[in-house]
């Protein structure tokens, strides 16, 4: 049975009922102009109780990690310590100024600054900017370095970014914000960039118009590329950069430092591997790290120690700003939280268990939810599984009856390369009876789809709103709700 939509508050409304009562105001009143006047907003009248209980039950229709596993491959939703929520509503940090002089910001520059050596010390790149806000902002901060470095030495022929055909879709976007044009690369059998495709987008004529490569290590399969020395090879001797997609860098962090792989520029997902999983659309810091040779495009302004203290600088050959003043600094509170909290031990403990939790969840679910990528092979954070279950049950299909199980469903039909890509990440924060919880809600399916397939088609069942069309609730969603 479905549940009970919450109603309006129009539909709740009782004349006569006040939720606040407006003191007197305490200066002339003024008529307002005779053309500016319009009839007044017929609002819900409303006692306060039924004001807080309306935007509570709402707020129970939400799905968050704190309520319920979420299993978003690639998106790493885990759970943050509570503390890292503390540090940042510390006054100091929470009613900072970004226009105070830096003389009474020593306490947040100092942070800044330690948060950026922490994430040198993670990655071996010699200098961090914090400022890009997502990480999709600070791929496009990576590509514009990029642009720049190679129009400093006047080869602004190198306009070609080659990209996996694995690679998240915001790859080639921010490549083409940057004015560069996004070419693809083919995977081979085993999942991983097909060498000889890159050689050939790499040599003779073409080697002159390279500017980087945009990879993901590890890739969106859950696979760590075996030949990521190889490939960095092939685009540095073609005189190209290579920029690493640091999305999937819960499965590395403290055991591979991608400086010392070669990548030239990466992104983290602070609000994804560090803290503050990106539900609900943000905010994020997409920090970005650069090479030394690079160092001095980075964005700024960055954090400097002097020894009068702390203080910003720009580098001298700038990109220049990204966003307004030092980037969603709540954010990197929690970050450098998260990051001292564990340190370098409980940081390397993230990863193993982050791969762990992956590997155990798929070991459970394979003789439904196989993966055609990886046979022989660990996954790293998250594995890509392409289902086989009877009567034409698709992966939509299993991600809404996933629903009615209580787990929000995870990534489907990413990447493009895998027929009905169901992709899950558990992360390391779920315990194991939480994975083996979801891996029977996934063989149950599998056991529905063979002996009642109608049920799996129409669900889910138990929520507000139930199986949506979708072209309709594409192009006429108001229809379709109402519907």
């Amino acid at each position: 049975m479905m549940q009970t939509l919450v109603p309006l508050l129009q539909e709740e409304s009782m004349p006569g009922r006040r939720a606040v009562k407006l003191p007197e105001p305490s200066v002339p009143e003024t008529a307002l102009p005779g053309d500016l006047l319009r009839e007044p907003p017929k609002l819900p009248e409303l006692d306060e109780l039924s004001v807080v209980r309306h935007f509570t039950r709402l707020s129970h229709l939400n799905f968050s990690i704190d309520g319920q596993f979420y299993p978003l491959g690639s998106c790493t939703m885990k759970y943050n310590p509570k503390m890292n929520e503390e540090a940042a509503s510390y006054g100091g940090f929470r009613r900072a100024h970004p226009l105070a002089p830096e003389s009474l910001s020593q306490g947040s520059l100092a942070l800044i600054y330690e948060l950026q050596a922490a994430l040198q010390e993670i990655t071996g790149f010699k200098a961090i900017s914090l400022q890009p806000a997502a990480g999709a902002h600070g791929e496009l901060t990576g590509v514009l370095v990029i642009r720049a470095w190679h129009a400093s030495r006047g080869e602004t022929n190198r306009t070609r970014i080659l990209i996996p055909d694995s690679a998240h879709g915001t790859n080639p976007a921010s490549c083409t914000m940057a004015g560069l044009v996004a070419e693809t690369i083919p995977s081979d059998s085993s999942g991983g960039v097909d060498l000889e495709a890159l050689r050939a987008a790499c040599s003779g004529e073409n080697a002159r118009t390279v500017a980087g490569l945009m990879i993901t290590n590890p890739s969106t399969l859950g696979l760590f590329e075996r030949n990521i020395k190889e490939i960095i090879s092939i685009v540095h001797r073609a005189g190209g950069l290579v920029y690493g997609d640091g999305a999937n860098m819960n499965a590395l962090v403290c055991i591979v430092k991608p400086a010392d792989l070669g990548f030239d520029v990466m992104h983290l997902n602070l609000h994804k591997t560090f803290s503050t999983p990106h539900g609900g659309g943000g905010p994020g810091a997409g920090a970005v790290g650069v090479s030394a040779e690079l160092a001095e495009f980075l964005p700024g302004p960055v954090a400097a120690k002097t020894s009068e203290g702390y203080s910003f600088r720009m580098p001298s050959r700038s990109i220049g700003r990204v966003k307004a003043f030092y980037g969603n600094f709540a954010v990197l509170v929690r970050a450098y939280a998260y990051i001292r909290r564990l340190g370098a031990d409980g940081l390397r403990r993230v990863a193993e268990y982050s791969v762990l939790n992956a590997n155990y969840l798929r070991s459970l679910v394979q003789e439904h939810y196989p993966a055609v990528y990886g046979a022989g092979r660990w996954n790293m954070h998250e594995f890509v599984a392409s289902p086989e279950l009877a009567n034409g049950i698709h992966t939509l299909d299993i991600a809404k009856r996933l629903i009615d199980y209580g787990f929000h469903p995870p990534t489907i039909y990413f990447p493009l390369i895998v027929k009905e890509a169901l992709m899950v990440e558990p992360t390391e924060t779920e315990n194991p009876e939480t994975l083996e919880a979801f891996a029977q809600a996934l063989l149950a399916i599998a056991e529905e789809a063979q002996n009642n397939p109608e049920l799996v088609k129409s669900a889910p069942h138990h929520t507000p709103v139930g199986r949506l069309d979708e072209t309709t609730a594409a192009r006429k969603p108001v229809l379709c709700y109402k519907g």
